[in-house]
């Protein structure tokens, strides 16, 4: 996530802090190239424009130039005027009122609105304690309603649909009915959507909309497509309106313009940035983290809140014990795979870092980690407490059964066992860790 906007801008706060006096011909020159920067990333040129100028102004006051410190002052208001264009705070859900309440999910056809359904269904569920029910009402895209239903049990939430009409207002209203018979918190409806924005779209989109009474109406942009989402979030905003927006697709642009841009054109707040693949893939926009992620500073908060969720405090304990004791076994190990696995992409964990502490080379091949969960899964009982029994034939059908290679099953227990031996020199209180794992 803005990978390249992050390296560009650390670039040019290195020439900064490396002088020890700081002139407005050094501070113009640094933001010519922050607005180079911000372009490259695909924010919009006016809010690109604007907010150099902001920072111009406040940069070249007397107060910052004549500082001890002046370059680290200007990324301190480079960093106040990212956290001002995304919106100073979290904007988050209305979850009051009468239940069921209604969530509407507007946005093109390809921007992930099925996805983001379901995500947000886990995400109320599991941080908010909410019965959520998703209502298809997407009835345009062959197969929508096959999707939302099988996604909608991934993600633990209800389902309603009705496949004898194509009037998406009448969907609607039966998902509204099951909710308050069934006593759901929340409906989610996934409306249809076009290649482009057209009156068709709209038109059926108003009579949803005037249907649904929303609560909230979260408009789904693909963070991929850059400038185009702007544009299409003027059209919707227009026409149908919405109180926030979700943006999808975050982790497979190194950009990620749209995120600086939104809010500064729309007046509306990202509610949600959408990551990875499952369906917890969905964290709330928090404007000071996310510009701290931007500066290369990291979100070291964000970061141990997930190690929290993953961890509780007696689990990591009685890990400590067994890694000192060197009874650690083979079964452990999948266990805590599992759990970093829960955590979301290694990529973007490593991402939440300061980039003074990252990785040189952040490429991690996830895949290994399903590799080893599968030989681990291949291996009897006994196999994976006691792994010294596992010799030739063992380790062919170990392979065959998990699908890879006998160079694999070699490797994983070769990084079990030097993983064994450091443990076993470790001293209680220095941390615990797991080598190899990141190669």
């Amino acid at each position: 996530m803005f990978e390249n906007l992050t390296g560009r801008l650390s670039d040019v706060f290195r020439k900064l802090t490396s002088r020890g006096v700081l002139t407005e011909s050094d501070v113009k020159q640094a933001m010519r190239q922050v607005r180079r920067a911000l372009l490259e990333a695909d924010v919009n040129f006016r809010v690109a424009r604007q907010f150099v100028s902001d920072i111009s102004y406040k940069a070249t006051g007397e107060n910052v130039l004549k500082s001890l410190a002046p370059g680290k002052q200007v990324i301190k208001i480079v960093n106040d005027e990212i956290v001002e264009l995304l919106g100073t705070e979290r904007s988050p859900l209305q979850l009051s009122g009468k239940p069921p309440l209604v969530y509407l999910l507007i946005g093109l056809q390809g921007s992930g609105k099925t996805t983001a359904a379901a995500r947000l269904a886990w995400w109320l569920a599991e941080k908010k304690g909410k019965r959520v029910l998703l209502a298809a009402c997407d009835l345009q895209r062959p197969a929508a309603i096959d999707q939302l239903e099988k996604i909608a049990s991934d993600a633990g939430a209800g389902f309603f649909c009705r496949r004898d009409t194509k009037d998406p207002v009448e969907v609607l209203k039966g998902a509204i009915n099951k909710a308050r018979l069934k006593s759901f918190d929340i409906v989610i409806c996934d409306t249809a959507g076009r290649l482009h924005v057209d009156d068709d779209l709209m038109r059926e989109l108003e009579s949803v909309s005037r249907a649904a009474q929303a609560s909230e109406t979260l408009l789904v942009l693909d963070g991929l497509s850059g400038q185009d989402a702007v544009n299409v979030a003027m059209e919707f905003q227009e026409r149908i309106g919405f109180t926030g927006s979700i943006i999808t697709k975050m982790d497979g642009d190194s950009r990620g313009g749209v995120a600086l841009s939104f809010r500064a054109v729309t007046g509306k707040p990202i509610k949600f940035l959408g990551t990875g693949e499952g369906v917890d893939g969905l964290e709330p926009m928090d404007p000071e983290r996310l510009a701290g992620r931007i500066l290369g500073m990291g979100d070291v908060v964000g970061l141990v809140e997930k190690a929290q969720e993953a961890y509780d405090i007696k689990e990591a304990q009685k890990l400590e014990k067994k890694l000192i004791s060197n009874s650690f076994t083979l079964e452990d190990f999948a266990r805590e795979l599992k759990r970093i696995r829960k955590m979301g992409s290694l990529n973007d964990l490593l991402g939440m870092l300061p980039k003074n502490m990252r990785p040189s080379v952040i490429d991690i091949d996830e895949s290994q980690f399903t590799r080893m969960s599968a030989i681990i899964s291949s291996m009897t009982v006994r196999e994976r407490h006691h792994p010294e029994i596992i010799n030739g034939s063992r380790r062919k059908r170990i392979s065959m059964g998990s699908g890879t290679n006998v160079s694999d099953v070699n490797r994983l227990l070769r990084e079990f066992r030097s993983m064994k031996k450091m443990m076993k020199r470790m001293r209680p209180g220095k941390g615990i860790g797991i080598p190899g794992i990141f190669r």
